[in-house]
């Protein structure tokens, strides 16, 4: 059985990770014996023509998506797309967003055969145990679909008892050289569960509020696997990784043992740390751990269950300092309640900590406590447009504060990064900077670059150049690369032809000379792509699909 899976796009200025989420999926199809394909629009461009061609070049049985709320619209439309194009395609998707709006997912989307609720693994195994026979799905937990004009709920799924049964994540389906293009770390999971019950969030109801820890060696060695790619950074992305402090002296003891360098940095929360553990931590490879924080009113903290003060939010970034991590605390803007007079304690209370701190708008999400008790708080929601939920402005007014307020004061906190911003930024033209601002300040303007490269496929637009044979110049198949993006894009020459030159020295883009052309691509795995060629030879990469 042949699977595809979709990595729907997904807006590169919010910083997306290799998808975790698609990975552990396609794992679960590949040891169930499916051959299987990620067909990856977070770092390509994402065209209906695309999709087509790539159905029509893998021919596959079964097509699945995944997504959160701010990018479900544009996958379920994928998802569409291809059945329209391939009607017999079984089509099915999952993630935080379906599993919480699963029978309206399917009203609204004809194209969608079937929601897997919840943690997929599982049900994945026994829908391909059961060749994907639908008169055998109701019998398989953790689904919902239609059947003779009904909408059928096979209940919820118990969660998986031992994490250390599932596959590792299959990473060798992802694109990673575009990926490392970007720089972003790589996302794993040590555990899944958080005890908490935080009425903005979905953690315990996609994960269970139980935590079931991963075996540390096993976390290590995937961690060396991630490396072995030429990946230098990690995430840490449980819900609650400081959960056990044993289990976090397991992991750092491991990394230690085996003298795996690298950097990483994690999530916890305020009242789990302490300072001999993030000592280890960092002495592990963590520079940076992020807390939680949502508010500096004491009063709100209580009404959002998150369980935590203000005294211990202080404490724990005073101990990141002594430790030598450095402290990120985030916060919610529009909290049930908020008021102009809690903006202000939130913004003193941020400002006093001496960490690294910033403000996101509260998105109530399908699932949660807030969206599905709304009537009980001081809130209402003014939008189900789900492209609005991406956290970067207000969607919901409290009876004290209108959306629009919500947005000054984050724009008024934001206006002073701007400003210094800009004052680095025409440094940077007028040479008047420290290299280290210049070095800031040219990162920025790289990335923007690398997202116009990824988003609007201009290597492949582009990357077709006229060779008279297998002999001509690197140097000029670069130059004239470069000379092509320049004038698509008008960013500054020297700047392209340092990404360029970059990319081509770690092998991420390469050149295939063939019939007197030159075609530069993406390489799609550079750990696997050097077993078989150096970064400079040029061999036929085959079909390319822009």
């Amino acid at each position: 059985m042949r699977v595809a899976i979709v990595a729907p796009p997904y807006p590169l200025e919010e910083a997306p990770a290799p998808p975790l989420g698609v990975t552990y999926v396609a794992a679960a199809f590949e040891s169930a014996g499916a051959e299987v394909r990620i067909f990856d629009y977070i770092v390509s461009r994402y065209t209906p023509e695309k999709i087509r061609m790539q159905i029509d070049a893998f021919r596959p049985d079964v097509l699945g998506a995944t997504s959160v709320t701010l990018n479900f619209p544009g996958a379920a439309e994928i998802v569409c797309e291809a059945k329209r194009h391939r009607p017999s395609l079984i089509t099915l998707m999952g993630g935080p967003h379906v599993s919480f709006a699963a029978e309206r997912t399917l009203k609204d989307y004809p194209g969608i055969d079937l929601i897997v609720a919840g943690e997929g693994e599982g049900t994945i195994t026994e829908l391909m145990a059961g060749g994907f026979n639908p008169e055998k799905w109701e019998k398989i937990p953790g689904m919902v679909f239609r059947r003779d004009g009904r909408i059928v709920d096979t209940g919820p799924r118990p969660f998986i008892e031992d994490l250390d049964t599932l596959p590792l994540p299959a990473r060798h389906l992802l694109p990673l050289s575009r990926y490392q293009a970007l720089g972003y770390s790589i996302s794993i999971i040590t555990s899944r569960g958080c005890p908490y019950s935080c009425i903005f969030c979905l953690g315990r109801r996609m994960v269970g509020n139980r935590i079931r820890q991963r075996n540390a060696s096993l976390v290590v060695d995937e961690i060396e696997e991630i490396l072995s790619y030429g990946i230098d950074r990690i995430n840490v992305a449980d819900d609650l990784f400081v959960s056990s402090r044993g289990k976090v002296k397991e992991v750092c003891d491991e990394i230690l043992r085996r003298g795996i360098r690298f950097t990483w940095s994690a999530f916890a929360r305020v009242n789990t740390v302490d300072l001999e553990t993030l000592k280890l931590m960092r002495e592990a490879g963590c520079d940076s751990v992020s807390f939680g924080v949502e508010t500096g009113n004491p009063e709100m903290l209580k009404m959002i269950r998150k369980g935590i003060t203000l005294d211990q939010v202080r404490h724990a970034v005073s101990l990141c300092r002594e430790a030598g991590i450095i402290a990120h605390t985030s916060f919610i803007v529009g909290l049930p309640g908020e008021t102009a007079e809690t903006l202000r304690e939130t913004g003193e209370f941020a400002a006093s900590l001496g960490s690294l701190y910033g403000y996101h708008f509260l998105a109530p999400f399908p699932g949660t406590t807030v969206r599905e008790e709304v009537e009980r708080y001081d809130l209402e929601i003014l939008t189900d447009d789900w492209t609005r939920y991406d956290a970067n402005s207000a969607i919901v007014r409290t009876s004290a504060l209108s959306s629009e307020e919500m947005n000054r004061f984050v724009a008024d906190f934001e206006s002073t990064i701007a400003k210094a911003w800009e004052e680095m930024v025409q440094g940077y033209h007028d040479r008047t900077n420290t290299p280290g601002i210049d070095m800031q300040v040219e990162g920025h303007f790289r990335m923007k670059l690398v997202y116009r490269l990824l988003s609007e496929d201009l290597i492949e637009k582009w990357g077709a150049i006229p060779a008279s044979d297998s002999a001509e110049s690197s140097d000029l198949l670069q130059e004239a690369l470069c000379r092509r993006i320049e004038e698509t894009t008008g960013v500054e020459g020297g700047l392209i032809r340092r990404t360029i030159r970059g990319f081509v020295e770690k092998g991420y883009i390469r050149a295939a000379i063939s019939g007197g052309e030159c075609r530069w691509h993406w390489t799609h795995n550079n750990r696997i792509d050097r077993l078989y060629a150096e970064p400079e030879s040029i061999a036929d990469p085959g079909p390319l699909i822009p």
